[in-house]
């Protein structure tokens, strides 16, 4: 299964596309989306939909799993992130590939074991699971390969299976 992991930003969106097949799994691609500071911030929405839609297209995915967000202590700055994760999840409805979300402490469980793992952590045990020489880079590519692994690690497991059943 070809599953594109997002972690969704303003100034940089991250995407890690990966292939899971049995518990096995391989890195086929990770970047970013960006778009530069002091420019209209509808226009960067604009960007980041078009190149979403684009990445879509050429990745074609199975699945798309994205990170839900979490409000910290600037809240206006969530408010650009939501509105930026809303554009990428219009181009996956437009694309018509399943989405999945995960809160941040999911994927930590997910990939590292602890829903309380430092981002150190979750990194190397990214890097681990795909056997890399090194962390994918930008850290928002590798945020989005650990959400991908994320999906893949939840998606196949019994719970997983239950929950498609019913």
């Amino acid at each position: 299964m070809k599953i594109l992991g997002i972690d969704p930003g303003y100034g940089i969106t991250g995407f890690g596309l990966i292939e899971a097949d049995r518990g096995q799994y391989r890195l086929l691609s990770c970047g970013a989306i960006t778009t530069p500071p002091n420019t209209d911030f509808s226009w960067r929405l604009g960007v980041i939909y078009n190149d979403m839609t684009q990445l879509l297209q050429v990745a074609q995915p199975e699945a798309v799993a994205i990170e839900e967000l979490f409000f910290g202590q600037n809240v206006t700055t969530g408010i650009k992130v939501a509105q930026s994760r809303g554009v990428v999840l219009l181009a996956t409805q437009q694309a018509g590939v399943p989405l999945f979300e995960y809160k941040p402490a999911q994927v930590k469980q997910a990939v590292v074991g602890y829903g309380n793992a430092s981002k150190h952590q979750v990194q190397d045990m990214t890097r681990r699971l795909l056997r890399l020489a090194e962390v994918p880079k930008p850290d928002d590519a590798a945020d989005a390969v650990a959400i991908a692994l994320c999906h893949a690690r939840s998606s196949t497991s019994l719970l997983g299976r239950i929950q498609e059943q019913t």
